[in-house]
């Protein structure tokens, strides 16, 4: 009786395995359902809905991702580094053979919202989908207006990436999606306490849509969980854009930090800096420079305010931020020049940064950043410090014009040790709480990456 009471248990055991297994690849073989789907009549081709278009594909900044100099807009080939390889994003041109010309309104959808390919292939989440889920009916119909008419096809095949089997296999992303990515909309919600009559209320909406969906801003600003999932996705959680490593670069707090965040501006000044990447605080750096340069400055004013307006309503966290940072001149400004310059990488300041930021670290805003009390400065992080120490900065473009001014790469002038001892001067002068930096994490990243291109790059989007 034991033997076939086991024996029943078994077979009960292994019939549960069969359907999970079953049940399973039913869901990952599952096409996403899109409200686009069967419908033939939807008309893509009007001048107005392609010239809305193309301000969503402005405003998700799709051109800095897809596109590369040398190569058609759109077309792809950009690297992008993952924990697990290198992927190269796709031709999006309307190209029919190796682009998406080929692409149903619905199979748009299906990629644009739930990372699916019109074969059915999953999409990486580098493809930021978990927030493009976000955007209305109306924005994705417009994309696929402007990518399929305003867009001039270009064929351009896709470059294989580099995750070696079995890691590249794609079914797993979709138990991913389950668990980590949202599923639906934005959906319009009271604003928090603070705002309360009907308009700022609308403000504040368009705002969190604008920062959740089209802009992704999550995508950097977020930290990730343990499977590289973003840990919130909106300012239900105080994690959401509180901060991330991502890439080479510390993406810093966008919620109320007085020393990480935002903090000390207004919002005039975010809304300053998206226009024209730069105010009294800061001058735009790092992939942040594509962000201008390719996407905020062509948003309209009413919508960069709505960003600022949503932004500044997030509060920051003191437990994790410290006391507010105050300028303190104590630590070396009360030492005479000869003693100061004994502190290591002070002379190397003094000679090498002194000129455009300052001896006192205030800088020369808007044109040249302070380092004294400067985000960089304050965050735990190093990344970003060194990474622009060793590779400079790209060019902002404003309104088409470059800007004259431009932190040089000193990875060729400076060794490992000189750049580690400035920047523990410069994160621990002025009552910046940075911190010092190690020699072997400047060794790391001269190692890990490239310096900026000196070129000024304008991705064309027609």
């Amino acid at each position: 009786m034991k033997k076939k009471r086991f024996g029943r248990k078994l077979a009960t055991v292994a019939a549960i395995a069969v359907l999970a297994v079953v049940a399973g690849a039913a869901y990952v073989a599952h096409t996403p359902a899109s409200p686009f789907d069967g419908k033939t009549d939807v008309d893509t081709a009007s001048a107005r809905l392609i010239q809305r278009g193309e301000y969503v594909a402005r405003a998700s900044d799709c051109v800095a991702c897809h596109s590369v100099p040398d190569a058609a807009p759109f077309s792809g080939g950009l690297a992008m580094a993952t924990p697990l390889g290198t992927i190269y994003t796709t031709n999006i041109t309307p190209d029919k053979t190796t682009g998406i010309g080929a692409y149903s309104l619905a199979d748009f959808d299906r990629a644009m919202r739930h990372g699916v390919a019109r074969d059915g292939h999953r999409l990486y989440p580098a493809m930021p989908y978990p927030s493009y889920v976000k955007l209305s009916d109306d924005d994705v119909q417009a994309l696929y207006a402007y990518f399929m008419h305003g867009v001039q096809p270009a064929h351009r095949e896709n470059r294989p990436g580099g995750i070696e089997w079995p890691l590249n296999m794609r079914w797993p992303l979709a138990v991913w999606n389950a668990v980590f990515a949202p599923s639906e909309t934005y959906r319009p919600k009271p604003p928090p306490a603070p705002v309360q009559d009907a308009d700022k209320g609308t403000l504040w909406n368009r705002g969190a849509y604008l920062v959740q969906a089209a802009g992704h801003c999550g995508s950097c600003h977020t930290p990730r969980g343990f499977a590289m999932n973003e840990r919130a996705f909106d300012e239900s959680s105080p994690l959401y854009v509180s901060g991330a490593l991502l890439d080479g670069w510390y993406a810093p707090s966008l919620r109320n930090d007085p020393n990480t965040g935002l903090g000390r501006w207004s919002e005039e000044d975010v809304q300053q800096f998206l226009k024209t990447g730069r105010n009294r605080h800061a001058v735009v750096y790092g992939s942040m420079t594509d962000v201008v340069n390719n996407s905020t400055q062509f948003m309209s004013d009413e919508d960069l305010k709505a960003i600022a307006h949503y932004l500044k309503s997030l509060p920051g966290a003191p437990e994790r931020d410290g006391p507010p940072w105050k300028y303190d001149a104590s630590s070396t400004a009360s030492l005479a020049v000869g003693e100061r310059l004994k502190v290591p990488g002070a002379q190397t300041f003094a000679a090498r940064c002194s000129a455009c930021h300052g001896i006192d670290g205030r800088g020369q805003a808007p044109w040249i950043p302070p380092l004294a009390g400067a985000v960089s400065s304050m965050s735990k992080e190093n990344a970003s410090s060194i990474n622009i120490t060793l590779n400079g900065s790209g060019r902002v473009v404003a309104n088409g014009t470059p800007d004259a001014y431009r932190m040089p790469p000193f990875r060729n002038q400076l060794s490992d040790k000189e750049i580690a001892d400035v920047l523990t001067f410069v994160r621990t002068a002025w009552g910046n709480q940075g911190g010092a930096v190690a020699q072997s994490a400047v060794k790391d990243l001269r190692d890990r990456t490239d310096p900026a291109s000196s070129e000024v790059i304008i991705l064309q989007m027609r």
